[in-house]
């Protein structure tokens, strides 16, 4: 994969997102940049973490009441930090702030639990096409994906539901990566769609089924030809 940018991008849902915005923009120290309308009855409060997008999704409809995704936790490299700190936002999404390097994590790291870690691996590997560091850490970038094998990693992850939902790919060109990570085995969530003048976006999903978004976004590359 042929990223757009060097770093990735994760998304949560909510339906009380006041409390999570207290604590991001303060304990976490993530930087609130704007909100953006989605749809009718859902905003994205969109915050800077290193270059990295941290996604809030407000919804005004209740949530289902879904399992919790392979999205476990996010790592946020700080300076100064001697060892790492565990912290947990109100809904209990998990974030630790660790000192850069902590586990190869020197910008952002994402970890997820999944079934089977082979597969995965294969998937992050083949399909996606990203350098594997070491077994089961996979670069993006700046940024790292950990894999964990885990038995409560979910068999069919969902997109709506609480909590952290979903991974973004900065790419250049979207119909083509999209078309490779499905050649390569990946499964299609969502074919390729233009978002007015944003961006074009596809989504697809891993062995377990959690939720990867593939963004060819104007305002990075240019054009959504």
């Amino acid at each position: 994969m042929r990223l757009a940018k060097p770093r990735i991008d994760i998304g949560l849902s909510t339906n009380a997102v006041e409390p999570l915005l207290a604590f991001w923009q303060g304990e976490a120290g993530a930087r609130f940049d704007h909100v953006l309308p989605i749809r009718r009855g859902q905003d994205q409060h969109r915050h800077d973490v290193l270059g990295s997008v941290l996604k809030i999704n407000a919804h005004q409809a209740p949530l289902p009441a879904n399992p919790p995704s392979g999205y476990r936790e996010l790592l946020i490299a700080r300076e100064g930090l001697g060892a790492p700190q565990a912290l947990a936002d109100p809904e209990g999404n998990r974030v630790s702030l660790v000192p850069p390097g902590h586990e190869g994590v020197t910008q952002i790291g994402v970890r997820i639990a999944v079934r089977d870690l082979a597969a995965h691996r294969r998937f992050y590997g083949e399909a996606l096409g990203l350098p594997e560091e070491r077994p089961g850490a996979f670069r993006a970038g700046e940024s790292l994906i950990l894999l964990e094998e885990s038995p409560d990693a979910p068999s069919d992850a969902q997109m709506q539901g609480p909590g952290w939902r979903y991974i973004t790919f900065q790419v250049f060109k979207v119909d083509e990566e999209h078309a490779g990570v499905l050649a390569k085995g990946g499964r299609e969530a969502l074919a390729p769609v233009t978002l007015g003048t944003t961006a074009r976006i596809s989504m697809v999903r891993d062995p377990d089924g959690n939720w990867i978004e593939l963004s060819q976004r104007a305002s990075i590359v240019g054009s959504l030809e």
